[in-house]
């Protein structure tokens, strides 16, 4: 008999500096058209974000980031080695923040596997093996890092945990998504790259999964992609860090591609949506949240666990999920799906219970 791979347990992490409001004074000074800033004004208003966390230091004297002296003041913005030294230093402390908070629910003996994703940085040894060490895990602890996936990496690290369980019943397998946005800020003066720069923050999730029957069952993975549409989000890699590309048409692409019975179907497992009750689905922005309440006609709270999540910390692009699985953790769900949309645009997924 195949074992069922759970997620026993979520710890979750984000750093103590708040620069959501900073960043709006920062991103509404880079806009020369009045108009714009104030259609700027209006968007930030209806983002439904209140706060995003950041690992970038403070300025000498306690200042923002994107302030007088901070990492962002200059006319040339840091370089993309700059970036990447900061993310080498703390991705690794926020995911052993996460892992603490992890461990403050249960016990990590035993782990046989460790799945890192993270898409928001570079370092060799890679997190996986910095992690690994600074857990004193043995060296015969299998790894695996999952990289540039994006929003819905998540989904592919779970997934993988799943795998392993179902092959390997003892297996104990630690978890982790570590994202810093941040990093990767941009100077602009057109709205919407800065209204995609505006919903980004830094957190981390980390997650046990084995077969005992305790926390949330993972069932059938699915993934999907919408046709036509591998340019509407995408990273390219510049000499100032990673630059983010999200259109403003991928909350209409993605309503109306659940408006489709076909990929609706392919989006949510083949599960129909009026028998689920437990919806985690990734904060990626108020407007995807809304399109895929409306597509699938959700009702007005089912969505209450990602709007939480994006109101207190934006969207954290892999860690995200996480977040809102934590949050569903703390009550019993009959029929789950996660669900989140990233590069492709693809849409990746799996079904979920609480255990008996």
């Amino acid at each position: 008999m195949t074992s069922i791979a759970h997620i026993h347990a979520i710890g979750t992490a984000v750093p103590s500096h708040d620069v959501h409001a900073a960043f709006l004074g920062w991103a509404r000074g880079q806009l020369p058209d009045e108009r714009q800033a104030k259609v700027f004004d209006r968007m930030a208003a209806r983002s439904g974000i209140g706060h995003r966390w950041t690992v970038l230091p403070t300025s000498d004297d306690g200042g923002s980031p994107i302030g007088p002296g901070g990492f962002y003041d200059a006319a040339l913005l840091p370089g993309t080695a700059a970036r990447m030294a900061i993310y080498a230093a703390e991705a690794p402390e926020l995911a052993l923040n996460a892992i603490a908070a992890l461990a403050a629910q249960l016990s990590l003996d035993g782990i046989t596997h460790l799945v890192v994703a993270s898409c928001t940085g570079f370092v060799a040894p890679g997190i996986d093996q910095i992690v690994a060490r600074r857990l004193g895990l043995a060296p015969s602890v299998e790894r695996l890092l999952i990289g540039f996936m994006g929003c819905y990496a998540a989904v592919a690290a779970l997934r993988a945990a799943r795998h392993i369980v179902r092959s390997e019943p003892v297996a104990r397998v630690l978890v982790v998504c570590v994202e810093l946005p941040t990093l990767h800020m941009q100077a602009n003066d057109t709205l919407e790259p800065l209204l995609g720069q505006l919903q980004f923050g830094d957190g981390a999730g980390a997650a046990l999964v084995a077969a005992e029957p305790v926390g949330l069952a993972i069932g059938q993975p699915f993934a999907t992609t919408l046709p036509d549409s591998h340019g509407l989000i995408r990273w390219d890699i510049s000499d100032s860090g990673f630059v983010m590309h999200l259109s403003g048409e991928v909350p209409g692409r993605i309503a109306a591609g659940l408006a489709d019975p076909d990929f609706a179907r392919a989006a949510t497992g083949g599960v129909a949506p009026d028998a689920i009750d437990g919806w985690a689905v990734h904060a990626g922005g108020r407007s995807i949240l809304d399109a895929v309440e409306g597509a699938l006609h959700l009702a007005p709270t089912a969505l209450d666990a990602s709007r939480g999540v994006l109101a207190a910390n934006g969207n954290m692009s892999s860690a995200t999920l996480m977040f809102v699985l934590s949050r569903l953790m703390e009550g019993h769900v009959e029929q789950g799906v996660a669900l989140a949309f990233g590069p492709g645009l693809a849409a990746e997924g799996f079904a979920f219970s609480s255990a008996p």
